[in-house]
């Protein structure tokens, strides 16, 4: 009986391994799918709505996740060593006891193995997934644990760490200057607003709250035509505008600039008041006024008034002396010519007050300066030939500058038996026309521009004036100033082309 057991052992072994082999492969396999599926299922759930949504579904449930990849990859690579296990252990000579106790074993540290290498590959992608999510979020607080050299792993979470430092660096950086920009926004007395491409107002600040009367929270939001500032959008920048507001009114000077935020272009627009400050220009400009016209007067009325009187005092004698008609005669040629020097200085005055707009035209300069130069016989002007120009302006005015220019270098090089010289040059979009004598220079700087003074004893005060009153009707500017490499003085009259 024993023989006829053992053989029937050894028959029914072989089939009880085969039997068993093919259960629990098929366990593993059905396991693994249904993993698979749950997976597929989860990533997938929210697109289930359409019937060609519910087709990318199914395309997708036949792919694996990236979790049952790793799970199939390592069944995959201790699966030879699984088989051969369990095919000598069911095929070789053990009792059934042992043969059921390591198949248990071996099945349990099989799915303990596969579940742990699965949690070490999906754990430090799910903590990395998680951080992202958080810097994404704008929480740059959270550091990931075992960030460390030495390891891929550890090396890719200190970048991590690292990256959310320097973000939030940066943050705090721009949570500062923003602050600032707050600040010195809230605190100037300019007026600041910022509109959308609806124009209508998104940014604004204490003085714009000022301005229009009422707080932020009623103001954002409305267009600037509510707001009352549709006009500033089409005024010139450069002359100042009259506007009444529910917090002032007066004359503004318009500033307009676009940014972009969001790819979306938006329009800043600045108000400044300026009445105070032209008044204060007004107000200094009749001081100057007032005191050049006080000094002429005087020069004139004193010596009139003197005249007068003696003239009054000499008829009134009883018995006149001889020569009484000469003396009366030169009291009033003195009184005359007085009263035709006032006169010339209002005439002055009158031309100073009423320069016309600049008639402009394309001029070739070379001939202009030429003619400036034949103009002066008092001295050889030597000219420094430049560069073929051809300029916009109004040639009479131009010219009428350049000549009152030349007169005054020649004036200051007769004093000094210096020398005058007369150029020109280009730079950039503007031509720069010098005009150098090798006089005294300039003694008092200060007053160069101011109209009617003058330090001649024939001079009326207005042609340095009038010559920079020319040059800003063209756009230009003029500027006088003590040479660099010699005595003299160099003025420098800069044109637009």
């Amino acid at each position: 009986m024993g023989s006829g057991r053992r053989g029937d052992l050894a028959t029914l072994e072989p089939f009880r391994g085969r039997e068993l082999f093919s259960f629990f492969a098929d366990l593993f396999t059905r396991a693994a799918g249904e993993a698979a599926s749950r997976d597929t299922r989860a990533a997938c759930a929210p697109q289930k709505k359409t019937a060609f949504k519910m087709n990318r579904v199914t395309k997708k449930r036949r792919r694996l996740s990236y979790e049952g990849k790793i799970t199939w990859l390592t069944f995959v690579a201790v699966a030879p060593a699984v088989v051969v296990a369990l095919a000598l252990l069911w095929f070789g000579d053990h009792p059934p006891k042992v043969q059921w106790t390591l198949t248990i074993l071996i099945v349990g540290c099989l799915t303990a193995f596969i579940w742990s290498t699965r949690e070490h590959a999906v754990r430090p992608l799910q903590t990395l997934s998680n951080l992202l999510a958080a810097l994404r979020e704008g929480d740059y607080s959270i550091r990931a644990r075992g960030a460390r050299e030495g390891t891929a792993l550890g090396e890719v979470l200190l970048e991590v760490n690292s990256l959310g430092e320097t973000l939030r660096q940066q943050r705090l950086g721009a949570f500062e200057a923003t602050a600032l920009l707050r600040t010195i926004m809230s605190e100037i007395d300019v007026a600041i607003f910022t509109f959308d491409p609806e124009r209508r107002l998104r940014l604004i600040n204490r003085a714009g709250e000022t301005l229009l009367g009422r707080p932020m929270d009623k103001l954002l939001g409305k267009t600037a035509q509510e707001l009352g500032l549709h006009a500033c959008f089409d005024a010139d920048d450069a002359e100042p505008l009259t506007l009444s507001f529910p917090g002032g009114s007066g004359r503004w000077g318009i500033g307009r600039s676009t940014f972009r935020e969001q790819g979306l272009p938006h329009e800043l627009l600045v108000l400044t008041d300026l009445s105070r400050t032209l008044r204060e220009e007004e107000r200094r400009a009749w001081q100057r006024l007032v005191r050049v016209l006080g000094h002429e007067m005087n020069n004139s009325l004193a010596p009139i008034k003197s005249l007068a009187a003696s003239l009054e005092s000499l008829l009134r004698r009883e018995s006149l002396p001889t020569d009484w008609k000469e003396d009366a005669k030169s009291g009033l040629n003195s009184i005359a010519s007085r009263a035709d020097s006032l006169s010339r200085f209002l005439q002055a005055y009158t031309r100073l007050t009423k320069l016309p707009p600049p008639q402009k035209q394309d001029i070739d300069l070379a001939p202009l300066i030429q003619r400036v130069v034949d103009l002066e016989p008092r001295l050889e002007v030597q000219v420094r030939p430049g560069s073929k120009v051809t300029i916009r302006v109004d040639a009479a005015q131009i010219e009428q500058a350049l000549i009152n220019l030349v007169h005054n270098a020649v004036d200051a090089a007769l004093e000094t038996h210096g020398t005058v010289t007369l150029g020109w040059r280009e730079k950039g979009n503007c031509v720069e026309i010098l005009v150098e004598d090798e006089g005294p220079g300039i003694m008092n700087p200060a007053n160069l521009f101011v109209p009617f003074f003058t330090t001649k004893p024939d001079g009326s005060g207005i042609g340095l004036p009038l010559s920079r009153q020319i040059a800003e009707a063209h756009d230009g500017t003029l500027v006088l100033m003590n040479r660099d490499d010699r005595q003299g003085v160099q003025a420098l009259l800069r044109l637009p082309k």
